[in-house]
């Protein structure tokens, strides 16, 4: 499963996101990770869910940030949450097309290897692609 938290800059989506990894903590069902720029949530989520500042890595482009998931699931089959804080901050390219196109493999990945995805992402939801808004939240 898939879900997008859409908004501008203020709207409080980190805090919604935030909220949302709590209660994904504590379910308890499996691990769960935060994916960052920085280590600014490092005191607002639970110590249970691993922290990765993705800005270590120099993500740059949708491959790169493709085999960083594939590859932090391969490593670890008990995730069952994965929370990406400011996607449009570890992604260089904002072309619309190159942005659809990699949500659309991450929803499928997700139903695929049965993980749920929550994305937060600085955009204005009125301008929010067709193809997306169905993962809306």
């Amino acid at each position: 499963m898939l879900k997008i938290i859409m908004g501008l800059k203020g709207s409080g989506k980190t805090k919604e996101l935030v909220g949302l990894v709590c209660k994904a903590v504590s379910e308890g069902e499996g691990d769960v990770i935060v994916i960052e720029k920085d280590r600014k949530l490092t005191y607002d989520i639970p110590y249970q869910a691993r922290l990765i500042d993705a800005g270590s890595y120099d993500i740059g482009t949708y491959e790169f940030f493709k085999g960083f998931i594939s590859g932090i699931h391969a490593g670890n089959y008990d995730i069952t949450h994965f929370f990406i804080d400011n996607f449009y901050k570890l992604v260089n390219d904002r072309d619309e097309a190159n942005v659809v196109a990699f949500i659309l493999w991450l929803a499928d990945y997700a139903e695929r290897e049965k993980i749920e995805f929550v994305i937060s992402m600085s955009s204005d939801r009125e301008k929010c692609p067709e193809e997306l808004k169905q993962y809306l939240i």
